[in-house]
């Protein structure tokens, strides 16, 4: 009897303990963007899908995925990303007690909710993120190597080689699990470089964009090193050549107003096309041999010119010669009644 007794609570004891992580297992949070591919332990994540406590959040390598948490606290998961949600201790005045994630690799964004900035932790391999009332991107590499970016608030990072404090919108550190770590200082696009990883920081640069408020927080002059924006050929560049593409039609419209106007000159204007011979009839021409003759030219207006002046000459020469006829008959008719 004793043996079936303890059989029975063997059995029960068993049951209770593979129940109990799916009793523990709460929402803490939902989705409120997916692109792409976005798993979780369940499966495939899509929009309104609830995350838990302890849930492993993965995306592909095109994936993204936005979360908000039950206080309000935001988190987006880039491309290539690994997550798991560690700790989430949850009070009943709308915030939490402890709240703590584990960023194996990937890229993410955070931005506080409600509750106690002291609540918040981020652990990667290189050291631990505290959180100040913050926003900031952060990047975590397959070699553990990880890099984090102010954008508003303060942070704190501790990892073998000591804490480093951003406090300055834009300040960035860079942190290896062996230690070595940079100072505070503002990022800039060379980072990339640093990480070795192009795709690195993908909110920053405007290769992966996000939705809301939460988009709202990027910059730090790192959008330049987007491949779409390297040549920077932006629209107000655009804009200052196209009175110049338009000054050359306005150039060539001056001519083409005078070009008419040259033929409209017949050829007879100009003083070496004046006289050739196939241009005047040739009855124009009796005028020179007429000097010859003793007789004048006749102006172009039709009045008498030299040719009146000659004609009166050779009349009074013709009168002349009449008189003299006179006078010789005269005198011939005087002899003549003389010798008689």
């Amino acid at each position: 009897m004793w043996g079936w007794r303890s059989v029975s609570v063997a059995t029960l004891c068993v049951a209770l303990n593979g129940a109990w992580p799916a009793l523990a297992a709460e929402p803490v949070g939902q989705a409120v963007v997916v692109k792409t591919q976005v798993t979780g332990q369940s499966g495939p994540i899509e929009v309104d899908t609830r995350v838990h406590r302890n849930e492993r959040i993965k995306t592909s390598q095109s994936g993204l995925g936005q979360f908000v948490f039950r206080d309000g606290t935001k988190l987006a998961v880039g491309w290539g990303s690994s997550v798991v949600i560690d700790k989430y201790v949850f009070d009943d005045s709308q915030s939490v007690k402890k709240l703590t994630i584990r960023a194996a690799k990937g890229t993410f964004r955070w931005v506080s909710g409600n509750s106690n900035s002291s609540a918040y932790q981020i652990l990667t391999p290189a050291g631990t993120i505290g959180v100040r009332g913050t926003a900031f991107d952060f990047y975590v590499g397959r070699d553990g190597t990880t890099a984090i970016v102010l954008l508003n608030g303060a942070a704190r990072f501790c990892g073998p080689g000591g804490c480093r404090q951003l406090q300055q919108r834009c300040d960035c550190v860079v942190a290896k699990p062996n230690g070595d770590m940079s100072a505070a200082r503002r990022v800039d696009p060379s980072i990339l470089a640093t990480l070795g990883n192009q795709r690195a920081l993908p909110f920053l640069s405007g290769n992966q964009r996000l939705a809301g408020g939460i988009g709202m927080l990027g910059g730090c002059n790192m959008a330049s090193v987007a491949p779409e924006r390297k040549d920077r050929t932006r629209p107000p560049p655009a804009v200052a050549p196209a009175p110049q593409r338009q000054d050359p039609p306005q150039r060539q419209a001056e001519p083409q107003k005078e070009r008419p106007n040259k033929p409209d000159k017949p050829h007879h204007d100009k003083p070496h096309h004046d006289r050739p011979h196939h241009d005047k009839p040739h009855h124009d021409k009796p005028d020179r041999p007429d000097k010859h003759d003793g007789h004048g030219r006749h102006d172009d207006d039709g009045k008498p010119g030299n040719h009146g002046l000659d004609h009166r000459g050779h009349e009074r020469h013709h009168d002349r010669d009449r008189d003299h006829d006179n006078d010789r008959n005269h005198d011939r008719g005087h002899n003549f009644n003389r010798g008689r």
